[in-house]
C-alpha cells in the first residue's frame, strides 16, 4: 500500500538539507505535543516564556553570558557587527561568507559599515592576510581602522568546510592585541563539532559574539541566536525592535529548537557515522568517486560515471531517498551534493546503502 503523503515525507531519507525538513503537518503535531509541557509558555513580543528558556540554554551551551533570539541569521550577523564596530567601520570577512554574499549589503546600507572581503574561493583567510589588510587600512592619508573581524565557520559556499582552527586562534590573538572585535557566524557550529571534535563553546570562546541558526538542524521554522557579553547585548531587545525583529510571539520557533537541542550531539554523531558507512560503500564502487574538501563537515560531493548518471535522483525516489538534482553533468557523468542530516537514522543504513548501490549500478 502506498503511504500517505505526510507519512511518506516523515519516513524519507533526504540528503538535501542540514535538518529534517519537517512538513507543516509534522511541525503542527510536534507543537501540539510540546504545548502539553508546562515548561513551554508563550512569550510577549519575543521576551520571556520559551524564548527566554532557549536564550538561557544557548548562552550556556556557547559559554557566553547572555543570548538574544532574533528572527534571522542575517539580522543576527548585522546587529553583532553593528554593535562591535566601535573602534573602526571596516569589517574583515571571507568573500564566500553569508554576510558578504547573501545579505543584500545590509550592513553597508543600514549601518554604514565597510565589508572588506578576503580569501576568494577559500573557506578561510590567514593571519598574514589580516595583518596586511589592517596595515593597509592604517597607512592611508586618512586612517580607516579595522574594527571587527568576522569569521564564518563552517562556510556553506565552500562546501561546508570549516575555517582552520589553529589559524582562527592566531587571528583571534592578534585581534585581541590590536583591540579589534571578533564575531563568529557559527550558523552550523553545532553540527561541525561532530567532525572537528571541537565543542561549540571552545570555538565560540575566541569571539566576542557568535550567531547560531535555529532552523538549519534544530528544525525550527525560523530564528537565530546571538550570544555574547551581557553588557554588549543588554539593550539589544530595543535595537531588535527598531529593525523590525521583535515578533509578536516566537514561542513556536523556540519550543521546537529547544526540543531538538536536547540530545543533538549524540544523535548527529550517529548520523555522521551512518553517512560515513554509506560514503565508504560508494567510494568502493567502480562508477563512483566521493569528494570532500579539507576541513569538510556535512557536505559531500558524489561523482557518478555513466550515461544515465544524471537520473540518480529519479532512481532513488522509489526507495524513499531524496537527493538534489546534479550540480553538473556531462554526457558520461554527473556530480551531486549530499548533505548529512538526521534523516539517515530513519531506517537501517544498510538499506540506504543497498538502494544507492542499485541506483548507481543502473547509471552504468
Amino acid at each position: 500500500m502506498t503511504p500517505e503523503p505526510a507519512a511518506a515525507a516523515e519516513s524519507l531519507v533526504q540528503f538535501r538539507s542540514d535538518g529534517l525538513s519537517l512538513s507543516p503537518a509534522a511541525y503542527a503535531r510536534l507543537l501540539k505535543q510540546l504545548s502539553r509541557n508546562d515548561a513551554i509558555t508563550a512569550d510577549e513580543f519575543t521576551r520571556g516564556g520559551a524564548v527566554a528558556a532557549l536564550e538561557e540554554r544557548m548562552a550556556t551551551a556557547l559559554g557566553k553570558e547572555a543570548a538574544v533570539f532574533l528572527p534571522s541569521g542575517t539580522l543576527a550577523n548585522h546587529l553583532a557587527l553593528r554593535r562591535l564596530a566601535r573602534s573602526g567601520r571596516r569589517v574583515l570577512v571571507q568573500r564566500e561568507s553569508h554576510i558578504y554574499c547573501d545579505s543584500g549589503d545590509c550592513v553597508q546600507t543600514l549601518s554604514g559599515l565597510v565589508l572588506v572581503p578576503l580569501a576568494p574561493g577559500r573557506a578561510g583567510f590567514t593571519l598574514e592576510e589580516v595583518m596586511d589588510e589592517v596595515g593597509h587600512a592604517e597607512d592611508g592619508r586618512v586612517t580607516t581602522p579595522v574594527g571587527v573581524i568576522s569569521i564564518e565557520s563552517p562556510v556553506r559556499r565552500a562546501a561546508g568546510a570549516v575555517f582552520d582552527f589553529a589559524e582562527m586562534q592566531r587571528i583571534a590573538a592578534f585581534a585581541r592585541e590590536r583591540r579589534i572585535a571578533l564575531h563568529l557566524d557559527g550558523a552550523r557550529l553545532f553540527l561541525a563539532a561532530a567532525y572537528t571534535g571541537i565543542a561549540p563553546a571552545a570555538c565560540a570562546a575566541w569571539f566576542d559574539t557568535v550567531y547560531v541558526s535555529l532552523y538549519k538542524y534544530f528544525n525550527a521554522a525560523g530564528g537565530a541566536i546571538l550570544a555574547g557579553p551581557r553588557t554588549l547585548l543588554a539593550d539589544l531587545y530595543e535595537e531588535r525592535r527598531m529593525f523590525g525583529g521583535s515578533l509578536r510571539q516566537a514561542w513556536p520557533l523556540a519550543a521546537v529548537a529547544l526540543h531538538y537541542l536536547d540530545g543533538f550531539e549524540a544523535r548527529f554523531a550517529q548520523a555522521v557515522a551512518a553517512a560515513e558507512s554509506l560514503f565508504d560503500a560508494l567510494a568502493g564502487h567502480p562508477s563512483c568517486r566521493v569528494e570532500r574538501p579539507a576541513g569538510a563537515t556535512n557536505v559531500t560531493h558524489l561523482h557518478v560515471c555513466g550515461r544515465a548518471a544524471g537520473s540518480l535522483p529519479e532512481r532513488l525516489r522509489p526507495a524513499a531517498i531524496a537527493i538534489a538534482p546534479a550540480l553538473s553533468t556531462t554526457a558520461e557523468s554527473a556530480t551531486f551534493e549530499l548533505h548529512t542530516n538526521e534523516t539517515i537514522l530513519r531506517r537501517p543504513v544498510a538499506e540506504t546503502i543497498a538502494a544507492f548501490l542499485e541506483a548507481v549500478d543502473f547509471a552504468e
